[in-house]
């Protein structure tokens, strides 16, 4: 076989790569698509928020660490994928015009205890401005397949057709944090992955060979073209604001709408099954637990789980994650 390997890679090694710039009009129209906050979008809107400038999506800040890794880690060459990763941590806001880069340390090999093929690397990522300053940690496993094993057959995938959504137009009233319920599910509504967004995004962020080519996807151990785990927490993001859009419209039409902030930072994700090509998921938000910020008067940092199945009704995605929340009505 050729192209990159999990002998490869030794524990202890450290692999540096970058850089690229993060451009104002490439931090706007990733917003604007996934994330909409008026911190990414504007600058005289972000004046008025808890951020005070123009920064970046923290996803994004994820995208540009998987670009940067398949480029220089991967060098150029495809994984067999990621099932997650543990913590990560957005520590500083990318700002227009930053260059990034990184550094990977090698923290672990393990081979496969049930599929001789393939062997997990694990890594623990830095991404750094130009002025070395730490902006996102990252501690995450990829499955890179063995030298002289032979590959075990492709999965057969049945593929769905894409189906017609309907948007929802049910609505919550928003609270502010310190009332805010624990354990109430949001469901955020579905979206389809069409394959000209699959690969879109991968060509942008992850451009590795099942994400980009159909072919090529056929013939991997996926079976069929599958969209990037960072597409499928993109549009999480996505979901979120849209169903959002509509809870801000009811909370207002009655008093006012409690702010959302950055989040630091999130664990536990796991990419469960792939997102293939047509495949229908339905995302959902849950606040699990909320505590008052002691740095940030007025407001709160809310943990919330959220999951997604497809139209099979198979759970494919998980996180844990955090975001600040405005603790209450300031006097």
């Amino acid at each position: 076989m050729t192209g990159i390997a999990f002998e490869d890679f030794l524990p202890g090694t450290v692999i540096a790569g970058g850089p690229i710039t993060a451009t104002r009009d490439e931090l706007v129209a990733f917003a604007a698509e996934f994330d909409p906050q008026p911190f990414h979008l504007d600058e005289a809107a972000a004046e008025a928020t808890f951020v005070g400038h123009l920064i970046g999506s923290g996803w994004q800040s994820a995208g540009f660490g998987m670009r940067l890794l398949q480029k220089d880690v991967f060098r150029g060459a495809t994984s067999m994928g990621s099932p997650g990763v543990m913590q990560l941590r957005w520590l500083r806001p990318v700002v227009p015009g930053d260059t990034l880069r990184i550094t990977v340390k090698v923290e672990s090999c393990r081979a496969s205890n049930t599929k001789p093929d393939r062997g997990f690397v694990r890594f623990a990522m830095t991404l750094l401005n130009g002025r070395d300053e730490a902006v996102m940690s990252q501690a995450f496993s990829v499955m890179f397949p063995r030298r002289d094993a032979a590959p075990l057959p492709p999965r057969a995938v049945d593929l769905s057709d894409p189906v017609p959504i309907t948007e929802g137009s049910d609505a919550e009233r928003l609270l502010f944090l310190k009332d805010a319920v624990i354990g109430a599910p949001r469901d955020l509504g579905r979206h389809v992955f069409t394959a000209e967004d699959i690969t879109a995004f991968a060509r942008a962020y992850d451009p590795q060979s099942f994400h980009l080519d159909a072919e090529a996807a056929r013939t991997s151990h996926f079976g069929a073209l599958c969209a990037s785990g960072w597409h499928t927490a993109a549009v999480w993001m996505k979901r979120l604001h849209i169903t959002r859009q509509r809870d801000i419209a009811l909370t207002a039409a009655s008093g006012p709408v409690p702010q959302l902030g950055p989040s630091p930072g999130f664990r536990d994700l796991r990419w469960l099954a792939p997102v293939y090509a047509g495949d229908t998921l339905r995302y959902t938000c849950a606040l699990t637990e909320k505590r008052q910020s002691t740095s940030r008067p007025g407001w709160g940092v809310a943990t919330h789980h959220n999951e997604a199945v497809n139209q099979h009704g198979t759970k494919v995605f998980e996180f844990t994650g955090s975001v600040f929340w405005q603790w209450e009505l300031a006097h």
